[in-house]
């Protein structure tokens, strides 16, 4: 059975590329599955049926038979348990860590970089958003120090071999990558360029890009407008 995965129709020109449907449609370009696209207008996330898919109204989902689920980390897992593509290893140590980098990227690294993005783009008129600024910019550089000595010079996370950690690593660290916050640390660019530069990556994105074809609401509109004026 092909599996279905949500998404949606149109998000912000900031958000293309980002929105986390991407991830899963990366796993599974990675291992080689083909699947579908049920694609929702904004606002569709938080109404009936979604909310049966996906209690926190988000995207994506995944539906396979009987099996819905939702979150993209348990959606690659589940992704690279099922169909393979080399994005879990054989070997039980080198497969645990795999796992641990999955947990690590979204738990320890997502979090900060999100909380830039809140600063400056979601809440960025809000009067505690400027002075939050500089704290989060410190958490962010932290993190990414540390990340950036833990790689050093290998390749992947684990070595030669590219996993679903890597996978999960690259596309939060692509959250900020626009925004110089990697630039200090020239083998994180190199890092993010090289998951990047892997073919299921770029047809995951085209595939990505593509479905953008529905049109904003107006409160989403008018939300951009009073963003642009605020610049």
């Amino acid at each position: 059975m092909t599996p279905v995965i949500t998404a949606f129709d149109w998000v912000p020109p900031f958000a293309q590329g980002q929105v986390r449907d991407l991830r899963v449609r990366w796993a599974l370009e990675e291992a080689g599955q083909a699947y579908d696209v049920l694609y929702l207008a904004q606002g569709e996330q938080k109404a009936p049926p979604h909310r049966g898919r996906q209690p926190f109204g988000q995207v994506p989902t995944y539906e396979e038979g009987d099996l819905i689920l939702f979150e993209s980390g348990a959606i690659v897992m589940h992704v690279a348990d099922r169909f393979g593509g080399g994005l879990l290893p054989a070997d039980p140590a080198a497969r645990a860590r795999a796992i641990e980098w999955m947990f690590a990227a979204l738990n320890t690294i997502e979090p900060p970089l999100m909380d830039h993005a809140i600063a400056t783009i979601f809440e960025r008129g809000k009067p505690w958003s400027a002075p939050r600024l500089p704290a989060v910019l410190e958490r962010i550089d932290g993190r990414l120090g540390e990340l950036s000595r833990r790689l050093g010079e290998r390749t992947w996370l684990d070595g030669d071999a590219f996993t679903a950690g890597d996978l999960l690593m690259v596309s939060v660290l692509r959250i900020v990558a626009g925004d110089g916050l990697l630039a200090a640390y020239p083998n994180l660019v190199a890092y993010v360029a090289r998951g990047e530069g892997r073919p299921a990556f770029a047809r995951a994105l085209a595939a990505q890009m593509a479905g953008f074809t529905g049109s904003p609401p107006p409160a989403i509109l008018a939300w951009l407008k009073a963003q642009e004026e605020t610049t």
